[in-house]
């Protein structure tokens, strides 16, 4: 993870520091959709999305993810679900599939310290 550019709220950032040293905290993407978009362009490696993002938000940004060949998920590796009962998700991240299965090994047993 030495290296990584990771975008995301301040306080995952934080925590993400402490559990993989050497990231790179990337300056505040206030668009969520850009944010994601920027991983699937490959200029970030991965971003954190805080709990309560809505279909809306996260659909196009979503596609384009995996048609870089990359994941969006929740915390705990399971791919988004749209037009559900409830239209907003929890925690995820996005990141190349190699990156992404490392940062779901950092994250996946601490939910509780991203929340």
């Amino acid at each position: 993870m030495h290296g990584a550019k990771i975008a995301g709220p301040k306080r995952y950032l934080d925590r993400i520091s402490t559990l993989a040293e050497g990231t790179l905290a990337q300056p505040k993407v206030h668009s969520l959709a850009l944010r994601l978009a920027r991983v699937a362009q490959g200029l970030f490696d991965a971003a954190f999305a805080s709990r309560g993002s809505h279909d809306w938000d996260l659909a196009a940004a979503d596609l384009l993810v995996h048609e870089a060949g990359g994941a969006l998920t929740d915390f705990t590796g399971r791919p988004l679900k749209y037009n559900g009962s409830q239209a907003f998700h929890g925690a995820l991240i996005a990141a190349g599939q190699a990156r992404h299965d490392a940062l779901l090994g950092l994250v996946r047993d601490r939910k509780a310290e991203f929340a």
